[in-house]
């Protein structure tokens, strides 16, 4: 078990290169969008610069986080088997089952965008782009706490977080549409 805290610093470390990924794909979905919508020549200057970003950031940072997260997520599963045992674990592993799900959906709007098709608004997109953080939250205070009982209170804080950022998000929409620059 010498090696225990190396694997387990490998999978954190892809774990957050995972996560940035996941936060900055939607944005650059929003810009893909936005491009979309202008008039030539940006439309196509643009779509074409952020469709690079966005294949370099899925296929050379996301995908490969995502991989080794797991592949080290499962080694450590092997090295502490009782981990199992613990409800806490159980709910985590259903969070990321959902983050998962998360991350093929992405994956699917990614195909989309780089077929050029837009079937989303930049504004679904930017509501999109918090699915990531809602799922981090609920996985860090079950990690933290251990405990399956008080995750409930961290998907509290998760629920709370969502409604200040709604508020958010509108404020910013209203902003937006009076400053188109903002």
């Amino acid at each position: 078990m010498e090696y225990y805290n190396y694997i387990k610093s490998l999978h954190l470390i892809f774990v957050i290169t995972w996560f940035a990924g996941l936060f900055y794909i939607p944005r650059l979905f929003v810009y893909q969008i936005e491009a979309f919508h202008k008039p030539s020549p940006d439309k196509e200057i643009l779509g074409k610069q952020l469709k690079l970003m966005a294949k370099r950031l899925w296929y050379i940072i996301a995908w490969p986080s995502a991989i080794l997260a797991i592949f080290f997520a499962i080694w450590l599963l092997v090295l502490v088997p009782s981990w199992m045992e613990q409800s806490w674990m159980h709910v985590k592993l259903g969070f990321v089952v959902l983050l998962i799900m998360y991350h093929i959906k992405t994956h699917l709007y990614f195909k989309e965008l780089q077929n050029d098709s837009v079937k989303k608004s930049s504004n679904f997109m930017r509501i999109w782009n918090e699915g990531a953080t809602f799922i981090l939250f609920a996985v860090v205070f079950l990690v933290v706490l251990k405990s399956a009982f008080n995750w409930i209170f961290g998907v509290i804080g998760i629920l709370v977080l969502g409604i200040l950022l709604m508020l958010g998000f509108k404020v910013y929409k209203r902003i937006r549409d009076k400053n188109p620059e903002a």
